[in-house]
């Protein structure tokens, strides 16, 4: 044991999963009613409360192995814990921390690095945003400008990130920079932790479609980044950054997003009158398949990093899966709405407000986001299907 975190008092995976699934319920009923299912990412100040309170019982990583601090859940019990976050309508906090760092430094980090970084994502006190995409540097990841020079104990970084989910709203980045020019684009690029206080940091938001300001755009003009904040080898970092990517699809691939709309599909289902229309019960029918589907399929990629196995590019077929399942029923959630499907926050029936367009909104950037359709199609057909380029 490493005495991360706080020690949890059983073996989660050895309990009946009916008690399994209560005592989580049990535990979910206190999240504040005021924060239910929000259309929009929380800022940490509307939802710390509830985070370090999940903190203090060791329940901010359920997918981290006991010994680093987390639930050690298995895919089984990682589903249910999930299920039932949705069923609790428990908004989503700016975890790349735990979904994403905490696996990476698992796998490339020392021990001295271990100990630095994982307690601090634990209790919340490091929370993290992603710095890869840059202007001009989207899907073609390995193009990016974003320069680092040694300069004695650090790295000098000097770049722009874009498309920053709530960088404004987090402590740390990690982000990649090119360390070398020579060899293939891809052997130049290193990986970085970056505390977002360091000077010459500058970051603005960015208003999306639906008006809120998740996004941002991130300046870095000769930022200190100490050398010990270098994950993995110099210029490999583009091997630690696929395998976060793979961390990434596997966790946008979760059923989570899918089941959010359909529990406000049924909402508005039964709000609308409409559970007894046969063409509408189908449609819902063959959605509420593909969410079961691809739970399954979840599962199965869950257990194998849980083993100690690597996600490989096959892990693409889960991001498609599930991005495109939450982009059609966000979709049938506006058509079962009516008149209210135009409004982002519209009274339905029986003066029952929803926020109709929330999923809408959610729903059309995921398919870009982590890799875009085209791109997750485009692994699949040359690294798993060995298709030949045309």
């Amino acid at each position: 044991m490493t005495g991360y975190g706080v020690p949890q008092d059983r073996d989660w995976n050895r309990t009946d999963d009916s008690e399994f699934r209560a005592l989580v319920r049990q535990a979910f009923a206190g999240y504040p009613a005021h924060l239910r299912s929000p259309s929009r990412r929380l800022l940490w100040r509307e939802q710390s409360a509830w985070w370090l309170q999940m903190a203090t019982r060791g329940w901010i990583a359920p997918n981290w192995p006991q010994e680093f601090g987390g639930m050690g859940l298995d895919s089984a019990k990682l589903l249910i814990f999930h299920e039932e976050q949705e069923r609790a309508g428990i908004a989503r906090f700016q975890d790349h921390g735990v979904r994403m760092v905490g696996p990476t430094l698992f796998r490339f980090g020392t021990k001295e690095q271990q100990r630095r970084f994982l307690p601090a994502i634990l209790t919340c006190d490091h929370r993290y945003a992603q710095g890869y995409s840059e202007p001009g540097s989207g899907s073609d990841l390995a193009s990016l400008r974003t320069r680092a020079v040694r300069g004695g104990d650090d790295w000098v970084v000097t770049g722009t990130k874009i498309w920053t989910t709530m960088a404004h709203d987090v402590t740390h980045l990690f982000l990649l920079a090119r360390t070398s020019t020579d060899g293939r684009p891809q052997q130049q690029i290193s990986f970085f932790l970056l505390d977002l206080s360091s000077p010459g940091v500058t970051i603005r938001t960015i208003r999306d479609m639906a008006g809120e300001e998740e996004l941002c755009e991130v300046f870095l003009d000769a930022v200190r980044i100490p050398a010990e904040n270098l994950i993995g080898p110099v210029n490999e970092g583009w091997t630690v950054a696929k395998s976060v990517l793979g961390f990434e699809r596997l966790h946008v691939g979760s059923p989570q997003l899918p089941e959010s709309a359909l529990h406000l599909l049924d909402r508005v289902v039964r709000a609308r009158g409409l559970e007894h229309d046969p063409v509408f019960a189908d449609q819902l029918a063959q959605l509420e398949l593909d969410v079961s589907h691809l739970k399954a399929a979840f599962a199965l990629f869950a257990a194998e990093l849980r083993t100690g196995g690597v996600l490989g590019p096959e892990v693409s077929l889960l991001k498609l899966w599930a991005t495109e399942t939450f982009q059609r029923i966000a979709d049938a959630v506006i058509e079962s709405a009516g008149p209210a499907g135009a409004l982002k926050r519209g009274e339905v029936v029986n003066d029952e407000e929803m926020e109709v367009l929330g999923a809408y909104y959610r729903a059309r950037p995921s398919t870009i986001y982590g890799g875009t359709s085209e791109v997750q199609r485009n692994i699949i057909a040359k690294q798993v299907l060995k298709l030949p380029s045309v």
